[in-house]
């Protein structure tokens, strides 16, 4: 492995509802992570709203902090959901929820 090439990784997740894909990337001073869905993504605060909504795409985000950032995709499960797209409001997903409801309501409409 080449110490000065960015590290991503991804690996099936498993939920109550069925499966998705978890990402993490990182690399100097930068990381972000996500969910993917057949329906759409739950991913951390690097996502922007604005364009996956004028594309009809479901986006649901979380933010971590400085002290505590995003990394892997499994810290989005108990981070509360920030901000989403009417198309992920339009399956039940609302600001203040986890990031685990996310993407269970996301995988229920993926059926």
């Amino acid at each position: 492995m080449n110490a000065s090439l960015p590290r991503t990784s991804s690996r099936e997740l498993h939920f109550e509802n069925g499966s998705a894909i978890g990402i993490s990337n990182r690399w100097d001073q930068g990381q972000y992570c996500s969910i993917l869905t057949k329906a759409g993504i739950v991913g951390c605060g690097i996502y922007d709203l604005k364009t996956p909504a004028e594309f009809g795409q479901a986006i649901a985000i979380c933010r971590g902090t400085p002290a505590q950032p995003l990394t892997e995709p499994e810290d989005l499960c108990e981070s509360k959901i920030v901000g989403c797209t009417p198309k992920a409001e339009s399956f039940g997903i609302r600001v203040g929820m986890t990031g685990r409801e996310a993407v269970e309501l996301m995988l229920k409409v993926g059926e």
